[in-house]
């Protein structure tokens, strides 16, 4: 039975229409995890929420802003390490980290 180890779950909390250097910055901060070797990042899309300005954030006819949350796990150093950098790519938005217990699943083929 695989052993589970403490990590840590950093959640950030942003909107659809948040940019960084010309692409969504969910998309930049996937691409930034992907490049420092995090053990593994996902994108969820909200239906409805809304942050410390209290302005709603959802689908409309016209466009979209839905509030996204991207969750990524790993070790307490690795994500100490890219906190720093996903927040100089943030103009807005929340971080929230969780002491979590991970157990990585790996079936032979």
């Amino acid at each position: 039975m695989p052993q589970a180890y403490p990590a840590k779950l950093l959640r950030v909390h942003i909107s659809e229409g948040d940019r960084f250097e010309g692409q969504s910055l969910y998309e930049a901060i996937v691409a930034k995890c992907r490049e420092l070797k995090i053990a593994g990042a996902t994108v969820f899309r909200g239906l409805e929420g809304y942050g410390e300005t209290a302005e709603m954030h959802r689908a409309h006819l016209v466009g979209h802003d839905q509030p996204i949350v991207i969750s990524i796990v790993d070790t307490a150093e690795k994500l100490g390490a890219l906190i720093p950098v996903v927040e100089a790519m943030m103009d807005t938005g929340v971080i929230a980290v969780s002491d979590v217990q991970a157990v990585r699943v790996q079936k032979a083929s």
